[in-house]
């Protein structure tokens, strides 16, 4: 007789609806794991292959049917809610916690080059239970959803002993992001023509800085992790590079050969009404010094501990395909319309 094969991993997702979240179950599928996702289950399905657990996590016994299940491993990814995350670590039995936080816990996001150990944390919000809506708001304050990350984080390691996974992502792009900056580019740089983008040099002289990972990246470091039974905190951003050089990596990817970037010089960005990073009239990823800091993070560390990054090249294709898949006449959620970028252009031409 053959041996009894062992049986998949078990792993439980709290989420499996929304874009990272999405994206671990997902790549857990694929991995072959036996995959339960916690969501409402009013922002659409979860991957195939993943069953799906309807809750409504503001009510306290919404996790009572977990109550005597054991998993392999737990993957939270709560954005602000502090009670979410302790009632989960109550109520479910998991043998490995991964909980998914974010940069903005860091108090200092102007300074360039920075490593995890030696930056500065923000205060942490233990009383704060404010909802956030990324539809809605997609760039909350980042005080506020630093410090309840950062008093979510603090949950975890004292209800694992210290032995869950931490991992602090910085801006993540790819297929199925609704909200972020970086999915105006691709389809504006397949627009073809003259295309407007931030002139090279930040405010301190040096290259404006760009810095993103993709979902799909981050999801499988995070599966590499829970397999390994990772424990401690790690930053999760690609290699730090300049804005100049990412868009023309974009422009490469998915533009005609009648594209042309325009740099346009700050003061002409301003003047024109042009906001920073992302919203409407936005340049998107356009970063205020304020911003310089979270978008050159030093992630040798996180490399050194298995995380690996496809080429921007690769983002940029995959979420044109993903956006002209799903309609690209829907109206953007950030970045300039074709009759405001015709008005910057004229202005740059003085």
């Amino acid at each position: 007789m053959s041996p009894k094969s062992a049986p998949p991993p078990r792993l439980l997702v709290f989420g499996g609806t929304g874009f990272v979240s999405r994206a671990v179950a997902a790549e857990a599928v694929a991995r072959g794991y036996d995959v339960t996702c916690v969501a409402r289950g009013t922002g659409g399905a979860p991957p195939e292959g993943a069953r799906l657990l309807r809750a409504d996590r503001d009510l306290p016994e919404a996790l009572a049917p977990l109550r005597g299940a054991r998993f392999d491993a737990a993957v939270e990814t709560a954005t602000l809610s502090l009670p979410w995350v302790r009632r989960a670590l109550r109520e479910v039995t998991a043998d490995h916690w991964t909980f998914v936080s974010s940069i903005s816990v860091y108090a200092d996001t102007r300074t360039r080059g920075q490593t995890l150990a030696a930056a500065p944390l923000r205060p942490a919000l233990c009383g704060d239970e404010a909802a956030y809506d990324p539809a809605a708001d997609p760039e909350p304050s980042q005080a506020h959803y630093g410090g309840v990350k950062l008093a979510c984080e603090q949950a975890v390691r004292e209800a694992t002993g210290d032995t869950a996974f931490l991992v602090r992502p910085g801006l993540v792009v790819g297929p199925g992001d609704d909200v972020g900056p970086f999915g105006y580019w691709p389809l504006r740089m397949a627009r073809g023509r003259t295309a407007a983008v931030p002139a090279e040099d930040g405010a301190d002289g040096l290259p404006l800085p760009a810095q993103c990972v993709d979902v799909r990246d981050l999801a499988a470091w995070i599966l590499d992790q829970t397999g390994a039974r990772t424990a401690g905190v790690y930053d999760a951003a690609g290699p730090p590079v300049s804005l100049a050089s990412l868009l023309r990596e974009v422009a490469d990817a998915v533009g005609h050969d009648s594209l042309e970037l325009l740099p346009v010089p700050e003061d002409t960005l301003r003047e024109a009404g042009v906001r920073t990073w992302t919203g409407p009239r936005s340049m998107p990823l356009w970063p205020g010094p304020e911003l310089y800091g979270a978008l050159s993070r030093d992630v040798a560390s996180s490399f050194a501990a298995g995380l690996r990054t496809r080429p921007v090249a690769e983002t940029a294709e995959a979420v044109l395909r993903d956006r002209l898949g799903r309609g690209a006449n829907t109206p953007p959620v950030a970045g300039l319309t074709p009759v405001e970028e015709a008005s910057l252009l004229r202005l740059a031409a003085g």
